[in-house]
Order: C-alpha cells, then structure tokens, then sequence
C-alpha cells in the first residue's frame, strides 16, 4: 500500500501559550526525512491565543485583566534530498520556542507586566535505511535565541519595576532517532530525541531600589543593578510518532510528546540573589495526538486529529498563563501538479484554566478561565 497524504500532521499550528511551559511553538519533528524522493517545503502559519481573567481579591480590588496574548507568525523551510538509495540528507529552518505576553498597564497587581522571547533554529539531519523496515537518523540544531523581561504590578511588591535583558546568543545541540517501518501496510513508528540547548547569555539587570534590612539603617540599594552572564536551556524532548494504513486510502496517525520544560529556568544572578527565586519555574509535559488521514482521489487528501495535554498546578509563572490544553486540527493537502502540492491546515485550542502567582511563599494573584487559541498555515512542497 503506497500512501501520501502532505500535510495531515505536518501542520500541526501551536503557540508559546498553548503548550504547558508557555515557551514550546512546534514540535521538532524530523518526519521529513520519510517523505518520498527529493523535497522542498515552505510554510507559515499565524497562531492567536486569547488569555484572560480576572484579579484574586482581596489584597486587590475586583478587575479584569484583557487578553494578555499576543499572536504571532511562524515561518519555516525543508529541504530533503536522497544521496541514494539508503541515505537522505534534510535540512530544516524553524522557530520551536518563544514568548509574546503583555498585561495591560491599568491593571494592578501585574499591569506592565511584559515577556518576549525568540529562538531562530537550523537543523541539519541525515538518516540510514539499513533495510526495508529499520532506519536511523540524527544530526546538529545550530539555535539563536534572545529574550526581555519586565515585571510590573503591585504583585512584584518592592521588585516592580524590574527588568532583565538577555542579548542575542548562539547554542549547539543534537537529534537522535530510528524507525521501524512495514511499507506494505503505510506503517511507521518513529522515535526521536532532541536534546536540550545551553545559552550563555550575556545580561543586563535593572530595577527599582531595594532596602536589604527594611526599615533599619542601611539605605535603599541598587541591588538589581547589575551586568553579567545568565545561562539559559530550551527543553529537551521525546518524539514518538505512528501512522498506519487501516483501510484503502486511510491511514491512522499520532504520536506522545514528552517535554522536559523544568530544564528553562532564567536565573539572572542579581534578581535570584535579592528574591530568593529565579523567574520562571515550569512543569515538565506529556502531550497525546491521534488522528485520521483519507486520500479522496489522485488531487486531494485531508486529516483531523486531536490533542490532549493533561493540566498540572494551577499555580503557573504570570508569564505563562495556562496549564494544559485539548487541540482539534483539520488540515487538507492538494496536488496542483505532479510536483507542487499544495496543503493548509486550521487549528483550535481549548486552553486549561490557571492562576497565576508571585511571591515566596507562591501567592495566586489572578484567576484565567475559559481562555482559547486559534492557528492557521499554509504549505508548499515542490518534488524534484
């Protein structure tokens, strides 16, 4: 059974607020490397969460707090090229992490509260068939990543006004992965792993004066004040990825997703040193995809897929204001020529209720119910 269905779980559309950890935008995948022959992809897609809620009162009064989401662009590129019969060689351009938050400056307890961050990876791959059912692929992700934090609110208490830069920075990790396939029946089954990527990222601390003894007699100091180096890890992670004929022209697909998001942390020394804490603190995540593909005829193939990410605390970073997610995707492809197909895909996310906290001990300082996301993309994958 020979089955190509374009686009069916390549357009899976997610934003730094859909995924528990708040930083995670796509999902790394390899899979390209099994497309037939030689390919070239360009995508975009545009994700749009809604995050709202309302202030914990008292200590504060009743307010609500508008959508603190931005939404943002994901552009990306593949190239994969067979050497021959046994070795393909990929070549893929996307942006896996970042961060687009913003509270709005009236409210009180976290108005002005600001968080952008971005990461621009190159992932070079390279897979061996040994035979017809077991391959082995891996390579190198070269990753540029940069971020600006501001907190804001009566919330932050004697540290609102702080703000920390963390220039632009360059880091190396790996892919490591193998697949079992029967060909016969379209099934694959394909483990990947990506590790974690270190960033030494030179920094620029600064902020509001800080009295070391309260009321006593050393003066309010410039404690947050300070230039130095933060060390900073994107998450490692685990791929597991299925798909198998079940029918004529039917294929059943889906994949777990393990993301170890407690490896981000961002402890710039002068703030950790004064708080006691550093800035984030995320919770580690298992995401479940299942879905199902048909081929119509010789032009147009399309897919619906669900998934699921379980909630964790309710007590998340002001930074990430969500805590799991339920995903429905509907995505279609269509071959214009022999060479170019075409493929869009639309998504909607069900986003988990969360209160965000600050303080040591955590304190809840708002309340986000009922939030959503929506994504759309486009692709466009040229044979040769």
């Amino acid at each position: 059974m020979k089955f190509l269905l374009t686009g069916a779980s390549a357009l899976a559309l997610s934003a730094t607020a859909l995924h528990a950890g708040g930083i995670e935008r796509t999902q790394q995948s390899a899979m390209i490397l099994y497309e037939t022959g030689n390919v070239l992809e360009f995508s975009l897609g545009y994700a749009n969460p809604s995050l709202s809620g309302k202030n914990i009162s008292p200590p504060f009064p009743a307010q609500d707090i508008d959508d603190v989401g931005d939404g943002f662009w994901l552009p990306s590129f593949s190239i994969k090229y067979d050497v021959n019969d046994r070795l393909a060689l990929a070549l893929i351009y996307d942006r896996p992490f970042g961060a687009d938050i913003a509270y709005e400056s009236g409210n009180i307890p976290l108005g002005g509260t600001t968080a952008e961050a971005n990461t621009n990876t190159l992932t070079a791959l390279a897979k061996y068939q040994f035979n017809q059912n077991w391959s082995a692929f891996g390579g190198l992700r070269f990753q540029q990543a940069q971020g600006d934090i501001h907190l804001q609110g009566a919330a932050y208490g004697a540290v609102s006004g702080y703000e920390v830069n963390l220039d632009k920075t360059n880091g190396i990790g790996y892919v490591l992965g193998a697949a079992y396939e029967v060909p016969e029946i379209a099934l694959r089954v394909a483990l990947t792993y990506n590790s974690s990527i270190t960033h030494d990222m030179d920094t620029t601390e600064s902020g509001p004066l800080v009295d070391p003894d309260g009321p006593g007699p050393i003066p309010a100091l410039p404690l947050l004040n300070a230039s130095g180096e933060t060390e900073v890890k994107t998450p490692e992670s685990w791929n597991l990825e299925f798909q198998t004929g079940i029918a004529k022209d039917t294929l059943l697909f889906g994949g777990v997703r393990y993301v170890k998001h407690s490896q981000f942390r961002v402890d710039p020394d002068s703030f950790e040193t004064v708080v006691g804490n550093g800035l984030i603190d995320l919770e580690d995540s298992t995401a479940y995809t299942l879905g199902v593909g048909r081929r119509f005829n010789e032009k147009f193939s399309a897919a619906i897929s669900a998934t699921y990410e379980a909630s964790g605390d309710e007590l998340v970073s002001p930074l990430a204001p969500k805590t799991g997610y339920t995903q429905l995707r509907l995505a279609g492809s269509y071959n214009v020529t022999e060479d170019v197909t075409v493929s869009g895909g639309v998504s909607y996310f069900w986003l988990g209720d969360a209160k965000p906290e600050t303080g040591t001990p955590d304190v809840a300082r708002a309340d986000f119910e009922d939030n959503s996301a929506w994504g759309v993309g486009l692709k466009v994958a040229y044979r040769f």
